[in-house]
């Protein structure tokens, strides 16, 4: 995540460096964790909430005699994974939208203008809708010109019904009258897009507090741009002294800022976070959870996410063609162009090698810029498009005269199609290797996991472990239970 892409290197540099050293000293563990309050200084990180960190990771740590551990390193990353997904947000689920009550349930948003609010409240709808709910959208804005008829636009581009009435109704009006809109049409959720202001005024706030006395919402969300560092902190904090939120959704989070908001934000104003943005498509809005967010920001992925997204885009019928084809080793330039489509349909490329463990790390190579920010996969699809279907189909077959003739075809040169047949050729070998289960491929492979589900990638070899630890159900037995069911049945066997 770019957001936190500068405190991600420079806290793998900071554990790096703790690993290189086998046994720690106390000596070794305050000098590390002296750069860990640095770090997050640095990413515009609360003061008080980075002393806090620092002080609650080093307790634990000399507390629990890591100094003496076979893997110290590794227990003070663990120490600060917790307190970092503590700070975040912690795992007492509280993140969690809360729409339990009879519907329709109503979701207030709140916010300064400029925060996002009416795109986000199209990408909630659209989520909600994923989840099975029937969503209203509100117009509550009377004040920001075309406001109505932005949100109208999104109504129609997700096809969620949008409520609103003529220029002058007063918002207050305007939301009573929609919950009998809503009741008409057998809507589950009301969103109300309420008014922004360029600054936190009386006028505004008293508007917003008539709108909860009358309606009681359910949810009411503060809308905060993560770009605006730590003036985010301090408008939630006021927002939440006059309204009492039950919680934020963060926006602009694919920014370049320093991600120090999202740090600070729920320890400052005991808000949780509920949801974060990712972009500009209005599909771009994720649950928040703090345990994956940590996650990624330590360089260690972030595979449920990836698979949820994966589960999301791709075709089940589809991907167990793909995953027999693999099995057996076979693997073409169509089945690459598959892969590739349901990548792109995933999100841009550098978030989802950044939700892979250690591949945060190929992101920095010069070599990988191009494709992860230029438009590269248009091009593959160009190459593999322009050949025939014997073509895609045996890719051997392509000599130096079809090069010339799929490169004129595509708009390409000569020299791209060659560097796409060898990575092509390089995929190829790794499926092989995988498939077989031997070769580096298939060994690296077991090392994370298999692909968990990843477009292009084989299912979890049965045992094997997921990069946090923890191993997939499988419904067989593994380990020294395998074991231990073997020597039964022997000893049934030898019995009879």
């Amino acid at each position: 995540m770019a957001m936190f892409e500068s405190l991600s290197k420079r806290l793998e540099g900071i554990f790096s460096n703790l690993s290189g050293q086998g046994k720690l000293t106390e000596e070794d563990v305050n000098s590390a964790l002296r750069e860990v309050r640095l770090a997050l200084i640095e990413a515009d990180v609360n003061l008080k909430v980075a002393r806090q960190f620092v002080d609650r990771v080093k307790q634990k740590a000399i507390g629990a005699d890591v100094m003496g551990s076979l893997s110290p390193a590794q227990q003070v990353l663990s120490i600060v994974n917790e307190e970092l997904i503590e700070v975040l947000g912690g795992t007492d689920g509280k993140n969690k939208l809360e729409l339990g009550g009879p519907p329709p349930n109503i979701i207030m948003l709140v916010g300064l203008q400029g925060s996002g609010k009416t795109t986000t409240a199209a990408k909630l709808a659209k989520y909600l809708v994923k989840q099975g709910q029937r969503p209203l959208l509100v117009a509550a804005d009377m004040y920001r010109p075309a406001a109505v008829n932005q949100l109208k636009t999104l109504g129609k581009q997700i096809t969620v019904p949008v409520y609103s009435e003529p220029a002058g109704a007063d918002p207050v009006d305007i939301c009573i009258h929609s919950l009998a809109y809503a009741r008409e049409q057998a809507c589950t959720v009301v969103i109300l897009d309420t008014a922004g202001r360029l600054n936190i005024d009386e006028r505004m706030m008293t508007e917003v507090r008539n709108i909860r006395e009358r309606l009681h919402p359910r949810e009411i969300l503060l809308i905060a741009d993560a770009m605006t560092g730590q003036e985010a902190v301090h408008v939630a904090d006021d927002f939440n002294k006059a309204l009492t939120l039950t919680g934020m959704i963060l926006t602009k989070m694919d920014g370049d800022a320093r991600g120090g908001a999202a740090l600070s934000i729920r320890s400052v104003t005991g808000v949780p976070i509920k949801f974060m943005t990712l972009g500009e498509k209005l599909d771009a809005l994720e649950p928040f959870y703090p345990d994956r967010l940590a996650s990624r920001i330590l360089g260690m992925g972030d595979v449920l996410s990836l698979i949820e997204r994966a589960q999301e885009v791709i075709d089940e019928e589809e991907a167990l063609k793909a995953q027999e084809k693999l099995k057996q080793g076979k693997f073409d330039l169509e089945d690459f162009l598959s892969a590739m489509r349901q990548l792109k349909r995933m999100g841009p490329l550098r978030q989802v090698m950044e939700m892979l463990p250690g591949m945060n790390k190929l992101t920095d190579m010069p070599e990988m810029e191009e494709a992860l920010e230029g438009d590269h996969l248009k091009y593959i699809e160009a190459i593999i498009l322009s050949m025939t279907l014997q073509e895609r189909r045996n890719p051997d077959i392509i000599n130096g005269s079809r090069r010339k003739r799929i490169a004129n075809g595509s708009g390409t040169s000569v020299q791209e199609v060659n560097q796409l047949l060898e990575q092509f050729g390089e995929m190829r070998t790794m499926i092989r290797q995988v498939s077989t289960g031997k070769g580096p491929w298939a060994q690296m492979m077991r090392q994370y996991g298999g692909g968990a589900g990843i477009p292009g990638m084989p299912a979890l070899p049965n045992g094997a472990a997921l990069p946090n630890g923890s191993r997939p159900h499988s419904g067989k037995k593994t380990g020294k239970a395998a074991r231990k069911e073997k020597r039964k049945q022997k000893a049934k066997g030898g019995r009879r």
